[in-house]
């Protein structure tokens, strides 16, 4: 039972552990400045903390999200699920892969991003991505599990070098004000995903565990243990990068370069930080290593997605859904890295807040039962609030008015809200249908 809730946590920190994360704390930890910590706490509650708790949570449902989703509403769960895989996989995280392996493998040997260097490299990138996951065979599995002890290694190796050659070293950076600090981590955590992959990809982490035993007890008791497990880790790892970002010194030049060229700061700072601890030699493993994994992780959501939409509709088959996805993330890695995270924040603005409201329930939903009501109306307020927060802000006044909008949280007190009138009415009416675990 140990081992394999080693195996199991192992497992889980794999899947969450994507290369295109790796330049978000970075990134994050420079710009935070004096408020490192605050930030790095928001950032690592999001990116941490919320796609783990998501695990858990899923645990605990027959059917998992999926099933439990369907009892809400079935055109909800189909919606939101759509949404949650397109996101994941074709337009925004799958480009992100070839758009972080381009940053990585190739513009700090040219100089800067160009237009014929990207897209031949990302047609090579997506094509072998897409040859592979018109036939996803063992060996792509194989190739992912070597890569990612390998990435964690080098990772672990350039954390602890960078941390002699730049301790004490800290230069004095702007101060930004506490109460934004933490909030703002939290959005930069929205950026890893993980949370909408935690929604999708829990049943396999519990088919994992469920291929040991049957009991239901030790299934929820090993998956919280894994899900610790992987926890620690990625949160050690992304402190640490974060550190390495807040305590490198970056010339306001070179800054002002990197944004003219409209490149990313996170990749940057990467590339920076392994030719400073390890040289060229030291940089060029990483580079391999990091589009490697962005090739395996290409893979990997391409299929799953594409076997998700072939499940909802088959008539479309497997290979059409593969080479149109595959064709989508091509042609949006190309608007390059920088631009595809921007596009990336409404969307997620909009399906965080959702998705936060859902574990949320659910989780409480473990101690007191909720009717189907409450459900109902708490996710139906929280779906028109990040819509209209996103969208509806330059046409209703209203929308900045509300509370919490400066952090980004608006949407949960219209989540409790609906919440309590929907449990109210409920009760009222007398008859509770309650969602099945």
């Amino acid at each position: 039972m140990v081992k394999n809730t080693f195996v199991v946590g192992f497992m889980l920190f794999a899947i969450f552990f994507g290369a295109g994360n790796l330049i978000f704390p970075p990134k994050l930890g420079f710009e935070s400045g004096a408020d490192f910590w605050v930030s790095i706490l928001g950032f690592v509650a999001t990116g941490v903390g919320l796609p783990l708790l998501g695990i858990v949570v899923s645990s605990f449902y027959k059917g998992g999200y999926k099933d439990a989703l369907k009892q809400i509403h079935p055109w909800f769960s189909l919606i939101f699920l759509a949404a949650i895989y397109l996101s994941i996989g074709p337009f925004f995280a799958g480009p992100r892969t070839g758009a972080t392996a381009y940053e990585m493998a190739v513009v700090p040997f040219i100089g800067q991003p160009e237009f014929w260097s990207k897209l031949i490299f990302s047609l090579v990138f997506f094509g072998i991505s897409l040859w592979l996951s018109l036939n996803p065979s063992k060996m792509v599995d194989r190739v992912g599990s070597i890569l990612t002890p390998a990435l964690l290694i080098t990772i672990i190796a350039l954390v602890v070098r960078a941390y002699f050659i730049l301790n004490g070293n800290a230069e004095i950076k702007p101060h930004q004000a506490q109460d934004s600090a933490f909030f703002n981590g939290i959005i930069e955590g929205y950026f890893t995903m993980d949370a909408l992959a935690s929604l999708s990809f829990s049943v396999i982490v519990i088919n994992a565990v469920k291929s040991k035993t049957s009991d239901s007890s030790v299934i929820k008791k090993q998956t919280i243990l894994s899900a610790i497990i992987a926890a620690v880790a990625l949160g050690l790892i992304y402190v640490a990068l974060g550190w390495i970002g807040n305590n490198l010194h970056i010339e306001s030049a070179t800054l002002e370069t990197i944004k003219q060229n409209s490149q990313d700061l996170g990749t940057y700072i990467l590339n920076n930080t392994a030719l400073l601890t390890f040289g060229e030699l030291g940089r060029g493993l990483l580079v391999l290593i990091v589009t490697l994994a962005c090739l395996t992780t290409a893979i990997g959501l391409a299929v799953a997605v594409s076997e998700y939409f072939n499940e909802v509709y088959p008539k479309i088959s497997y290979r059409t859904y593969v080479i149109l996805f595959c064709i989508i993330s091509f042609v949006f890695a190309n608007l390059g890295l920088k631009q595809v995270i921007s596009m990336s924040l409404p969307v997620l603005l909009i399906l965080y807040p959702i998705s936060m409201t859902v574990i949320f329930l659910l989780l409480l939903n473990l101690f007191i039962p909720l009717p189907l009501l409450a459900h109902r109306l708490s996710l139906g307020l929280v779906t028109i609030i990040s819509i209209l927060s996103v969208f509806g802000v330059e046409h209703m006044e209203f929308v900045e008015q509300l509370p919490l909008k400066s952090y980004s949280m608006e949407w949960l007190p219209f989540a409790a809200i609906g919440l309590i009138i929907g449990y109210l009415l409920q009760s009222i009416r007398g008859k509770k249908k309650n969602i099945v675990r």
